[in-house]
């Protein structure tokens, strides 16, 4: 055993890498299935297992666990975690077959494959190499495979309040070989509009709830739009909203008596949940003044919400968790990599938001790709990944413990 650096790809191979990747697509894990990500979580410890690496299975939810594994440090170093979920987006009208994992022209297909199992199996090779090298890091190399970062977060929150920590954190969404040390928040919410239902024939008799929500988008859009266009943050880009869904009326023949609007916000420095529902709330207000018909209230949309909001991830460019990063990248890519704006939200923003853990988004793979309808990943981005990954986490549990960049 040795805490010498090591070149990671003497210790893996493509072949398993891609095997891993396609065998973690073909276990189906989004809300629909049975389980839900629980065989896929047992999948990966089991393979963590198999090839020497400490890990557990914590049951978070309904059965759902997390899989926590751990290579132990010598202690005089910071400690990292690797953070992914297990859990995907429905597969939708997909062009491919989403669980059949086929490769062509040097990509796999499939849900999942770029958000975000080719994260997860890059970080696990990263880790098996490491093991298989005979590296003893200086701190501790912790991985943490979430449920629920399409829903609730409820993994990442239960890492969040576990006695589970670390120095710096990587939360593995695809980045393009771009990192992002800050992200946006999230919050949605659900503007309910109350009508009264009367026959079509006699409209007057009743009060639509569908026209109530017509009223209140057009105000949003002229009052709200215009605010939102002044915002802007450094590293998240702007301010902004979307209609998401909007559902109403019982029948064509009946006045509608119930609308319900759904809105996806995304917010910056300087706004927070309270803030953000304010503005929609003043809307409200100054609607009901003017129409003493009009009815509505607005909420967190229910099923979004475990009980820590989404706030943005605000991660110093001074914290070493950014220059371990940047420098993995650079020492395999031969370049110095952006820092990307506007990308979605992460569990990212929970590791540092309320663990206080200074967290990076860094993941292979494009983005853009996540939830399409032929969603796929580059082999040679995830061979890339356990590379950077593994020279990523020599660097960083290099660092003394004590230490800190200022």
């Amino acid at each position: 055993m040795t805490t010498k650096k090591f070149d990671p790809k003497i210790y893996f191979t493509e072949k398993e890498l891609v095997e891993l990747t396609q065998n973690l697509i073909r276990i189906p894990s989004h809300k629909d299935t049975p389980g839900f990500e629980h065989d896929v979580a047992n999948y990966i410890h089991d393979y963590l297992v198999q090839n020497g690496i400490q890990s557990e299975l914590h049951p978070v939810v309904d059965g759902r666990p997390n899989v926590v594994a751990i290579i132990k440090g010598t202690g005089t170093g910071k400690s990292l975690m690797f953070n992914g979920h297990t859990d995907t987006v429905l597969p939708y009208n997909m062009t491919v077959d989403p669980f059949a994992a086929n490769i062509s022209d040097g990509k796999i297909y499939g849900r999942g494959s770029v958000d975000m199992k080719g994260s997860l199996a890059s970080f696990i090779i990263s880790m098996v190499a490491m093991k298989r090298s005979g590296y003893i890091p200086e701190g501790d190399v912790i991985f943490t495979a979430v449920i629920g970062e399409e829903g609730k977060s409820e993994g990442t929150e239960y890492i969040v309040k576990s006695d589970i920590t670390a120095d710096g954190a990587i939360v593995g969404k695809p980045s393009d070989y771009e990192y992002a040390i800050g992200h946006r928040g999230l919050e949605w919410f659900d503007v309910t509009f109350y009508g009264k239902a009367s026959h079509s024939g006699r409209p007057e008799n009743g009060v639509n709830a569908i026209e109530q929500a017509m009223t209140f988008i057009s105000r949003v859009k002229e009052d709200l739009y215009p605010i939102l266009r002044e915002k802007y943050d450094e590293y998240m880009g702007g301010s902004v909203m979307n209609f998401g869904t909007i559902t109403g009326g019982t029948e064509q023949s009946t006045v509608a008596d119930k609308c319900i609007l759904r809105i996806d916000r995304r917010y910056i420095p300087g706004e927070d949940k309270d803030t953000v529902m304010a503005e929609y709330q003043d809307i409200i207000n100054k609607l009901k003044d003017e129409d003493p018909k009009f009815n509505a209230k607005i909420e967190i949309t229910p099923e979004s919400l475990l009980a820590l909001y989404h706030p943005p991830l605000i991660t110093s460019f001074n914290e070493s968790i950014v220059t371990a990063v940047r420098e993995g990248i650079k020492e395999v890519m031969n370049y110095e990599p952006n820092i990307t704006r506007g990308i979605g939200w992460s569990d990212a923003a929970l590791l540092k938001t309320y663990a206080k853990i200074p967290t990076v988004v860094f993941g292979p793979g494009d983005l853009s790709l996540a939830h399409t309808e032929d969603e796929h990943i580059k082999i040679v981005d995830l061979v890339n990944a356990v590379d950077i990954y593994s020279r990523i986490t020599q660097n960083f549990t290099s660092y003394p413990k004590e230490d800190e960049l200022q």
